[in-house]
């Protein structure tokens, strides 16, 4: 293993943006949930007449599906991804918009058969299903409760409320209030396993919401004892938390 200045010299110069996590190959690994989602909405975006991905950040996931429908949208709130996903979306005839967080979505209503996020900021129910068209379907694989918090409450301690959040069935309740039939909610929790302390300032830098304050000069202290656990052969070892869910704006229904 390198020496912890060179793993931390490396994590802080390497690049966070986009949605991509290529960078972590032979540092970490996460095991994937079992249902397939990239998968599955490449199947349902073959089928769509006219779809919106939501929070695509820079459009990897997107980008996977061979085919498009005839009209094919995608936002995003942060600038730096927002442009990564023009780059690769806008050449294959999507439109990506910039957009504020928490704004309304830019779309009339009953613009999209199809809605589809793959771990979504917050989802506005209610926006959803505004554009959603009647008989359209909204298709997502959400971040789940407690995701990822063995290392999260390794550097904040314990977070009791916030363990609580991102329920699937708080969320399902959450979707029919705003008018949309569940279709299907499945769960499933994976094992990550993070090898060297680069990996983890790498993700904590990238996901700046787990840690919000994080920082190497902050966390020197429990980054150089993950350090000496990682150099005795223990992984640090987490686990993500996944749903998918799947649900209809019922036709005939405002």
């Amino acid at each position: 293993m390198k020496p912890f200045d060179r793993l931390v010299a490396e994590a802080e110069a390497a690049d966070v943006t986009g949605w991509g996590f290529g960078w972590l190959a032979g540092r970490a690994t996460e095991e994937r949930p079992p249902w397939g989602y990239a998968r599955l909405l490449a199947q349902r975006l073959a089928q769509a007449r006219s779809a919106l991905d939501l929070d695509t950040g820079g459009g990897e996931v997107l980008a996977e599906a061979p085919r498009f429908p005839p009209r094919m949208c995608a936002t995003e709130a942060w600038p730096p991804n927002a442009r990564q996903a023009h780059a690769r979306l806008a050449p294959r005839g999507v439109d990506v918009v910039q957009v504020a967080a928490g704004a309304p979505l830019p779309f009339a209503d009953a613009s999209f058969d199809l809605v589809s996020a793959r771990h979504p900021v917050c989802p506005d129910w209610r926006e959803i299903h505004r554009v959603l068209a009647p008989g359209g379907r909204y298709f997502a694989q959400h971040v789940g409760p407690a995701s990822a918090f063995e290392l999260i409450e390794y550097f904040l301690g314990p977070l009791p409320r916030e363990r609580a959040l991102r329920d699937p069935a708080d969320e399902a309740a959450a979707a029919r209030e705003a008018g949309l039939s569940i279709v299907e909610l499945r769960s499933a929790r994976c094992r990550m396993a993070f090898h060297d302390v680069g990996a983890v300032i790498w993700i904590l830098r990238k996901c700046v919401w787990w840690v919000p304050d994080f920082s190497v000069a902050k966390y020197l202290d429990r980054l150089r004892e993950m350090d000496r656990r990682m150099r005795r052969g223990a992984p640090f070892v987490a686990h993500s938390t996944r749903h998918l869910i799947e649900a209809a704006r019922v036709q005939g229904k405002p």
